[in-house]
This record gives structure tokens, sequence and C-alpha cells, in this order.
């Protein structure tokens, strides 16, 4: 099946925000869209759907929910009913309906730094207070929680934490013990976890993701979680997501939330989703197989060919985040790369704190692809 991945369909000529925004000539390895075909039991699916020729409102998909519940158990052990699911068109669009149906004007929201750029909308968005604490990285460059730092984040015009597990960035998948502490101190000061989890079915060997509300039933009691199967299996343009919310005054509450304006995802998304989560495991084994391959790839070439950088080995997701700070580059490393390399990433800016010489590199991609950006970065370094 390594095939699939080693090959990259032309994608220039499909409405690909990833491969048009930079123009041709440049290697897009930015936004968290992966250059893989989707599994073949999903685009089944969709061409069984697309020949049937109509394409009404969706109803309801108790298959899907079924599918979601099986999923769960199977993956991370943890058992929640059809009804605590909630079909969404998408996980920004979820954290932004929880903020709307749960904060009123001028409370906090409380979240982890470098972090994912739409998280910072979001105080604009409600009219909210932004209440950041900075993960913390050590001398090999991966990241910790100072748990004084995290306490301190917390005051009493706190409401909601958004947790991002598995990080975006920097790739961390949170332990049992580090879960467990964040959700203390969230029951502690009576404020709703809010969990992306949207990363959580790609994390590699001697890892493992564990949602915190699957944790104990209290912290169930006080938690929604948002996941998707966009990421997995690579159908972020079907925009299908879901939350969890297993209290039922919780969930009615987000419900009336919606108010019209949030949908429930689209009918191709649907039967895309359904197909996914019954039938594509095997991909799934095997696209992780692939990841980690790249991963360890990168991180090796890195090492050798590129010390200026630093880079840990993300324990979760298809994205990296580099370290550019000691090559002293002019400008700041985005810029450079996408000038002098013709290699599109991620601004560590558009982070917020402690992005600032950094960028997100995506390894989503066939590894040929992966080595001609590497190549092209490091001749750009040693033109310097």
């Amino acid at each position: 099946m390594n095939n699939l991945f080693d090959s990259c369909p032309e994608r220039h000529s499909t409405e690909s925000l990833k491969w048009q925004k930079y123009g041709p000539g440049v290697l897009p390895m930015w936004v968290a869209d992966m250059d893989f075909l989707s599994p073949e039991p999903v685009r089944l699916a969709l061409r069984k759907r697309v020949e049937h020729g109509i394409f009404g409102y969706a109803g309801e998909v108790p298959e899907l929910k079924n599918a979601i519940v099986d999923w769960l158990k199977d993956h991370y052990n943890w058992s929640v009913a059809s009804q605590d699911i909630l079909f969404l068109p998408g996980v920004v669009t979820g954290f932004n309906l929880v903020v709307s149906a749960f904060l009123g004007n001028q409370e906090g929201i409380v979240f982890q730094t470098p972090a994912y750029p739409p998280f910072f909308h979001i105080s604009g968005n409600f009219d909210l207070i932004q209440e950041e604490t900075a993960l913390v990285q050590n001398p090999e460059g991966s990241y910790a929680i100072d748990f004084d730092q995290f306490e301190t984040a917390f005051t009493d015009r706190t409401r909601m934490f958004l947790l991002c597990n598995p990080q975006n960035p920097t790739g961390r998948v949170f332990s049992r013990k580090e879960l467990e502490k964040m959700a203390e101190i969230s029951l502690r000061n009576k404020v709703l976890i809010c969990s992306d989890e949207i990363h959580c079915d790609l994390v590699y060997r001697g890892h493992k993701h564990i949602p915190i509300a699957s944790l104990d039933t209290e912290i169930a009691q006080n938690t929604i979680t948002l996941m998707a199967p966009s990421k997995t299996f690579n159908i972020a343009g079907l925009e299908f997501s879901f939350a969890i919310v297993q209290n039922p005054e919780l969930r009615n509450q987000l419900e009336t939330g919606r108010k019209d304006l949030v949908g429930h995802g689209n009918i191709l998304g649907l039967a895309a989703s359904l197909a996914a989560y019954r039938d594509g495991q095997p991909w799934l084994t095997e696209l992780l197989t692939y990841l980690e391959g790249n991963r360890d790839f990168l991180y090796d070439y890195i090492c050798k060919r590129m010390p200026g950088i630093r880079m840990a080995k993300p324990e979760g997701t298809y994205l990296s985040w580099l370290d550019c700070r000691d090559l002293q580059l002019p400008g700041n490393p985005h810029q450079f790369f996408l000038e002098k390399a013709k290699v599109s990433m991620n601004n560590g800016d558009n982070f917020g704190k402690g992005g600032s010489g950094f960028v997100r590199l995506n390894f989503g991609c066939p590894r040929q692809m992966l080595q001609e950006g590497l190549q092209r970065m490091e001749q750009a370094i040693e033109a310097l």
C-alpha cells in the first residue's frame, strides 16, 4: 500500500487552497492537508452517493453515530452513547459554537501557547478576555507544562479552558498524568473544558491518545470534546466533525446555541465519514507507518544537514515545529524559505507567544516531495 502514499496526484487544478495560495514553483508544506488519496472505501462510498444523483437535505444518520461509538470504544476504550454525539461542519466551527453558547462578554478563556492560530480569533469574535499559558520548551526542543504557570492563568473571570491534544503545533500527546492535572485545576476553578482532539487518531508508537473526558465521570460531565475524521482520513474539504457531550444539560445548551446558524454537515461528508469509520482502519494503519517514516526521515535530515534548526520529534500529528532561531536568518524563517527555497510553511508568528523564529512544516506528503523540500531549504541556508 505504500505505493499509494509515494505518489501525489496533481492538485494545482483542483481548487486546492494548499497548492493555490503560493502559486507555481513553490512546494506547499503548510496547511494541515495531506497529499495522499483518501481511503478506497471512502472514494467508493462517494462514487455511489454521487451516482444516485439526488443531493437533498440529510436526515439523521444513526449508522454513523454507531460507527463513531464503536471507533471510540475500540481505539480509546471510551464508552459514549449515540445521543452524546452532535454533528458539526468543522472543529473550528465547533469551538466557536461552544464559546458562543457558554461564555458572555468579557469572560475569560484559557489556552496554551504556541497555539493553533484560530484560537487567537475567539476573543475578538466574542469580546472575551484571552488568558494564555505558555508551554515550556526544554533544550532538546520538546515541550512540557509548567503547572504553576498554568494555574495562575485561571482567574475569577475564567469560564473555559480550550485544550488542544494532540497539541498543534508542537506535536505533544499529553500523558494521563498531565491530563488529570489539567482537568483537576479546571474542575477546582469551575471552568468548562472544551477539548480539540482533531488529531487524536494520528499518534505514533510509544504514545497513546487519551480523551480527557474519558478519565472519569466528573471530568466527562464538565467537558465538550471535538473530533473529526478530516485529518485522519484526509477528507477536510467534506466538512464533517462532531462534538461529544455526555452531560445532557451542556448538550441541550449547545444545541440551543446553534440558533439556526450552525448545520450538521453535508450529505457527502456524512457518507464519506461513515465509510471511513467502518472500513478505513487498514488504510490508517499503513498511513501511520508511512508518516512515522517521514517524521524520522525529517528529523534525521535536519540533525545531520541543517544543525542550525532544532526539532523535537512530534508524538502525534503530521506537523513538525522547527526552531530556526539559531540560523539568525534575515527576516522571519517563513518568508526566508518561501523566497529563497520556494518552500511554503506556516509562519511561527501566527502561533502566538513563543512562535517567533519558528515554522510549522507539514510532512504528510510523499517522501520524495519531503526530500525535495528539505534539499531546497538546505541549499537556501548554504547560500547565505
